[in-house]
This record gives C-alpha cells, sequence and structure tokens, in this order.
C-alpha cells in the first residue's frame, strides 16, 4: 500500500489546481451541428452583422467580436436542438429583430413558445427566441442574466 505516495499526488493535485484557477477561462469555439453549414453561417453573419471568417477543412467559420468562434460542420448524423445565446447591444437588436420580421421567421418572447411575435423585457433588457436554419432554439438579448 503506497499511502504517502497517493497523499502526495494529491497535495501537488491541489497545489496545481490552485495555480490554474489563478488564470483567465473564456470561451473559444464550439462546432455547431447543422444541415447545411455555408446557409447556418451566412444567417448569423447577417443577422449579426458579422463579417467573413477564414474557414477550412468540414467547417465554415464565423467569428464573433470577442473572438469566440462559431464552427459549422454537417455530421452524418440525426442533428439534435441546442440553444444558443446571444448578448448583443440594443441597436443591434433593434436591427437584428427587424430582420427576423422583414424575414417572416417566427420568433416567441418566451423560450416555451407561447408568445408568439413578441420580444421580452426581462433581466433589464429584452430578448426574443427563434430557431435558425438548422433548427436551433437561438435567444438574442440585451442583457446579461447576471
Amino acid at each position: 500500500m503506497d499511502l504517502p505516495a497517493a497523499s502526495h499526488h494529491r497535495s501537488l493535485f491541489r497545489v496545481e489546481r490552485s495555480e490554474v484557477s489563478r488564470m483567465t477561462v473564456r470561451f473559444n469555439h464550439t462546432i455547431i451541428a447543422v444541415k447545411d453549414r455555408n446557409e447556418s453561417a451566412r444567417f448569423f453573419r447577417e443577422l449579426l452583422e458579422l463579417p467573413e471568417a477564414p474557414s477550412w477543412g468540414v467547417f465554415t467559420n464565423i467569428q464573433l467580436t470577442d473572438g469566440v468562434l462559431l464552427q459549422f460542420a454537417e455530421p452524418p448524423v440525426e442533428i439534435q436542438m441546442q440553444h444558443y445565446a446571444f448578448l448583443i447591444d440594443d441597436d443591434l437588436f433593434d436591427r437584428a429583430y427587424q430582420r427576423l420580421c422583414d424575414q417572416g421567421i417566427e420568433h416567441w418572447a418566451d423560450p416555451q413558445m407561447r408568445r408568439p411575435g413578441e420580444i421580452n423585457n426581462e433581466h433589464g433588457g429584452r430578448g426574443v427566441y427563434f430557431k435558425d436554419p438548422a433548427g436551433h432554439a437561438i435567444e438574442l438579448i440585451t442583457r446579461p442574466y447576471l
């Protein structure tokens, strides 16, 4: 039984974890499964007024203003709906909401989809829910929840 060695490893882990906890943690990228990667990337670029980003391999990419990379890919599996929320400023919200309305995209004030054609005024801001071309639940908000 090597108890001292096991105890030593646990104390080393605590030191390493303590050092790591001082590091900044930021979200860097995610892969979003879609039916048509170019259509989905174009939808978000136009809706959120984002420039084109370099793409490679099986990915069509967009980059948010904070540097987060969204990589759209077409996996050979059934796509499961995911939820993605974007925090945007009031001016962009106005323009994006107008685009949703102009394109006839069904939208709701609530995630349960009980208030169609409306926006909400929760958390000191505004929000709207809708589905993207791949069927993912998208939320635009003007104020963070926390």
